[in-house]
């Protein structure tokens, strides 16, 4: 039998890489659905408090519970499905409910999570970052027709409507929560098969899960705000006086600098994550707002129309506090600069200073130290011509018959020169020692 293998070596990563792409397939929705999404934000330990919970729920349907968590789990109950996401800082639940209902019951009456089990969905580990229903309905029940039977269904308040992929479908919602907690969207269907409405839902489920995503910067930013101000203005204050070159304390100066410093890098510690997933999140809406392919429904925002209007200038908003943020933090170590170069002038001009002091000082040393050679010259030659004096009492006792005042004045400029001359020689030896062990060095 031939061999079927592969017959190379393959990365190890290879398979992962193939099955990345469809990891989270589109589904396949039928008209009419119920459905309701939930975003938490989950720890590693509430992940697995998750999926122990999603065991729990299998239990209680009575079916076989799931072997091992995926990063993408779903799982048909017949009328009811559920599908669990698990992204970098978040899980996404969505629950679809495909039991037949009564054509004139009012939207969102029945919805994705009505055939859970009472107290299942509040046992849910995370904290709910987004929580909407959706509802997908035949345009033929009449609803399109007459915006009065839509507008009690968002108890009255004000529309954001769509008629994406060219007319093929439209999409009613508010982009705020009612009074159940939920936001919530309706959607009429044109002519959109059942392919279709799966791409469409899943696209309206991440436009609302990654706007809400990209604006958990914008407290932040808003906390962060008044304190670069606050640094802002310091900084301006500790420039215009090194620009002013007034006298400033340079310690005290350098420790408003670290503490600046400090501050700074504690905050984009807490930020930078942040503000770097709103740039992705926000990436992403555009994307799939792209891709719904809107056209206006008369008198009323369109999605896109909507999220450039509030969404991009929260956006805007965190970058400009990320670029201010790092502005600053540039600043402060060109102004740390500045400081650290202005000391290391003041003491190079203490040090001269201290040199110039010193030179004087060894000068003044030297002239003392040729006085001092000086005088000791005379009293070296006066010890001398002492001792040479009781050297010439010795002889004229012993009877050579000399002038001694006249053999002792004598010997006096001979007995100087030799001593000043001896002293010379001794002072050069040492300066040569001292000029060769400089060399050295």
């Amino acid at each position: 039998m031939m061999d079927t293998a592969f017959p190379m070596e393959q990365h190890p990563l290879r398979s992962a890489l193939y099955d990345e792409l469809h990891s989270r397939p589109f589904q396949v929705i039928p008209c009419p659905a119920r459905i309701t999404h939930l975003a938490l934000l989950t720890t590693p330990e509430q992940s697995q408090e998750q999926f122990d919970h999603l065991c729990e729920l299998h239990q209680l349907m009575g079916l076989p519970q799931p072997d091992k968590e995926v990063r993408c789990y779903e799982k048909d109950f017949g009328h009811f499905r559920i599908r669990r996401e698990q992204h970098m800082e978040f899980a996404s639940y969505t629950f679809i409910n495909l039991a037949p209902v009564d054509d004139g019951e009012i939207p969102f009456v029945t919805t994705g999570i009505s055939p859970l089990p009472e107290g299942w969905l509040a046992g849910l580990k995370g904290q709910v970052v987004a929580a909407f229903h959706l509802q997908l309905e035949s345009s033929e029940k009449g609803l399109e027709t007459d915006i009065q039977l839509i507008r009690p269904a968002f108890e009255g308040m004000r529309l954001v409507g769509s008629c994406p992929h060219n007319g093929s479908a439209r999409v009613w919602g508010t982009f705020r929560m009612h009074s159940d907690g939920f936001g919530r969207f309706l959607v009429l269907n044109h002519r959109m098969s059942n392919s279709q409405l799966g791409r469409l839902t899943q696209r309206l489920l991440e436009i609302e899960t990654y706007r809400l995503m990209s604006l958990l910067s914008v407290s932040l930013a808003r906390e962060i705000t008044p304190d670069l101000t606050e640094m802002d203005q310091q900084l301006a204050r500790i420039t215009q006086d090194l620009a002013d070159h007034n006298h400033v304390d340079e310690r005290a100066i350098l420790a408003e600098l670290t503490d600046m410093a400090a501050r700074i890098e504690a905050f984009r510690a807490k930020s930078t994550f942040r503000f770097s997933a709103t740039r992705a999140y926000h990436q992403l809406v555009l994307t799939r707002l792209e891709e719904l392919r809107e056209d206006e429904v008369s008198g009323h925002l369109t999605i896109r129309e909507f999220m450039t209007r509030r969404l991009t200038p929260a956006v805007k908003t965190c970058e400009s506090v990320a670029y201010r943020l790092e502005d600053i933090s540039r600043r402060v170590d060109r102004a740390s600069d500045m400081m650290r170069t202005r000391v290391e002038l003041s003491i190079q001009h203490q040090n001269q200073t201290l040199l110039t002091s010193m030179d004087k000082r060894s000068q003044v040393q030297l002239m003392m130290q040729h006085t001092v050679e000086g005088l000791s010259v005379v009293a070296i030659s006066y010890y001398l011509v002492g001792l040479l004096k009781y050297l010439i009492d010795a002889v004229y006792n012993f009877g050579v018959p000399f002038d001694k005042s006249i053999v002792t004045g004598a010997m006096i400029p001979l007995v100087v020169f030799l001593v000043w001359f001896s002293v010379r020689r001794i002072h050069h030896h040492f300066m040569k020692l001292a000029e060769k062990k400089q060399n050295l060095s």
